[in-house]
């Protein structure tokens, strides 16, 4: 199966870039979620997350490739939701997304060109700028989409870390990872 079968297709330049990937980066809101925040009278915040997306994640991690988030908020919704989704790495409350990506890129021994990042707005260019794999969701800033080397065909929170997780693993040989496993 190729991703033009399912997606749209790709560059030789894109599929080259995601075949080197061993660690995706995401960005949590307007990425995993379609960038709205829930406020209850309580207090209480909300988020809604999109399960294909999750099977995407599974998938990813059960071929070997690591996946870490990058996010400016803090939330418990988020630390349960990726900790769900076995994700090691996961990074809350980072005004400086560099800071945090130099710390993963150290920690696990990687180049630049090894990493991709999916993003949707300002605080994600530093990183983007410097990831061998930039991507930005369909509905990102303008800004953000000058800057990446694949836009999505699906919004944040609607698909679109499920779109780049396909393109990884089938420009990389591995299956979509359908096994039964729940997301």
């Amino acid at each position: 199966m190729q991703f033009a079968d399912l997606y749209q297709a790709i560059s030789s330049n894109v599929e080259q870039r995601a075949k080197a990937i061993k660690l995706l980066i995401c960005d949590i809101d307007g990425v995993f979620s379609d960038g709205r925040i829930y406020l209850g009278n309580q207090g209480e915040e909300l988020k809604a997350f999109n399960t294909k997306d999750g099977f995407g994640v599974k998938a990813l991690i059960n071929a070997g490739i690591e996946v870490a988030v990058i996010t400016g908020r803090h939330s418990q919704i988020v630390q349960q939701r990726m900790t769900s989704l076995t994700v090691k790495y996961i990074f809350q409350g980072q005004e400086d997304k560099l800071q945090a990506y130099e710390q993963l890129k150290t920690q696990l021994q990687l180049e630049d060109d090894e990493i991709a990042y999916i993003g949707d707005d300002a605080p994600d260019l530093p990183v983007m700028m410097r990831v061998g794999f930039a991507v930005a969701t369909f509905d990102a800033h303008p800004l953000v989409l000058r800057h990446a080397h694949y836009r999505t065909l699906l919004p944040g929170g609607f698909g679109a870390v499920r779109e780049l997780t396909d393109l990884l693993l089938l420009a990389q040989g591995h299956s979509l990872g359908f096994t039964g496993s729940s997301s």
